[in-house]
């Protein structure tokens, strides 16, 4: 049955659509370019939630009409047709008013956002940095399909393989919003490349997302920055170990470090070691956020507790299990490959849930 309330929601958000569509018109807007990012940013979230609303209007409207000439005419032929037309629309309705309620539901501000990733190998040794290097090449095949961009900003390999620690930049179509579920502890279970007499050995490595911070998210006093130059290390040829092209910034407040020594030019690897200073500082705030939705949803999804395992892979038995929501795959040699989307669907899916369930407490 058709929710009248659901509608009259969605278009009571109408005027206000089009006043933003009047404003980003607006020469006044336009020059000032803060208050149109923020503006912008309004106009597209209210955008889907406006065009399902319509789409739903419209179907309203096709059943009332459909109704009416199954009532109304006495051709068999016509009334089969709206009989038949009144049965599809009326399969088709709850589906939508399940949509629009989430759409109606605020969703995590930064889901839009790029995303700046951390893998650091944990408890195992060699072992970890080589498992880390794994989840980092899954990764980086899942942001191939998608279409993302991938940028390393820093990164210290491991002494047998894979990383010890590896910062990248993911950038596209919502990618927090999608990444944001990889949080936490990455637990595996195989025998390590290391071991000699075939012994399953069980290792970790650590994953944490942050949503990237826009140049007008956050604002950053120069004189809070120490900056240091120094060469840069790893491969790149002979100039990346002679010239001091690498850069590490310090935020005096927080005592926040970082670097990036990927460029071969300062000036680059200074911009992008100030977008990830930023980034991180505005996740500081960010964290009282995802510390507030962690209480009330129990499957850790979208959590800031990124010191809870998470998932496992188990390569004897060829097995993920992601702990949140019980799910396992017994493909694992393509879900390390980059297949992790039905996983994120699952995720998604469980938080949908649970959004839902809080918008009717």
């Amino acid at each position: 049955m058709a929710d009248n309330n659901l509608l009259t929601k969605v278009l009571s958000l109408q005027d206000k659509f089009a006043s933003l569509q009047e404003q980003l018109s607006s020469p006044d807007v336009m020059s000032d370019m803060k208050k149109y990012v923020q503006l912008n940013k309004d106009y597209k979230e209210l955008e889907p939630i406006i065009k399902a609303g319509l789409e739903y209007k419209k179907m309203l409207d096709n059943l009332a009409s459909a109704k009416d000439v199954f009532m109304n005419e006495s051709d068999p032929d016509f009334k089969e047709m709206a009989r038949e037309e009144i049965n599809s629309i009326e399969a088709a309705i709850p589906g939508m008013e399940q949509n629009i309620k989430l759409l109606l539901i605020p969703a995590d501000p930064d889901d839009g956002k790029n995303a700046l990733v951390e893998i650091r190998g944990g408890t195992g040794g060699d072992e970890a940095a080589i498992f880390a290097g794994d989840l980092f090449r899954m990764y980086q095949h899942f942001a191939e399909a998608r279409g993302w961009k991938l940028e390393i900003t820093d990164q210290a390999p491991g002494t047998s393989g894979g990383y010890k620690q590896v910062v990248f930049k993911l950038s596209g179509d919502g990618v927090y919003g999608v990444m944001k579920y990889e949080s936490g502890v990455h637990r595996v279970q195989r025998v390590p490349q290391t071991e000699t007499q075939g012994r399953i050995q069980t290792s970790a490595a650590s994953v944490a997302v942050f949503p990237e911070a826009g140049e007008f998210d956050i604002e950053i006093n120069p004189a809070d920055i120490r900056k240091d130059l120094f060469c840069a290390s790893g491969p790149g040829g002979q100039g990346v170990n002679t010239t001091y092209s690498a850069v590490r910034l310090t935020h005096i407040p927080s005592g926040i470090v970082v670097q990036c020594q990927e460029e071969r030019s300062q000036i680059k690897n200074a911009e992008r070691a100030m977008e990830e200073l930023r980034t991180r500082l505005y996740n500081m705030e960010h964290q009282k956020y995802l510390d507030g939705i962690a209480a009330k949803r129990k499957t850790m999804v979208s959590t800031g507790d990124r010191s809870a395992k998470i998932r496992t892979y188990n390569y004897p038995q060829s097995r993920v299990t992601d702990h949140r929501i019980n799910w396992t795959m017994y493909n694992l040699p393509a879900f390390m490959d980059g297949d992790i989307s039905e996983c994120i669907d699952q995720l998604q899916v469980a938080e949908n849930a649970e959004r839902l369930k809080e918008a009717g407490d």
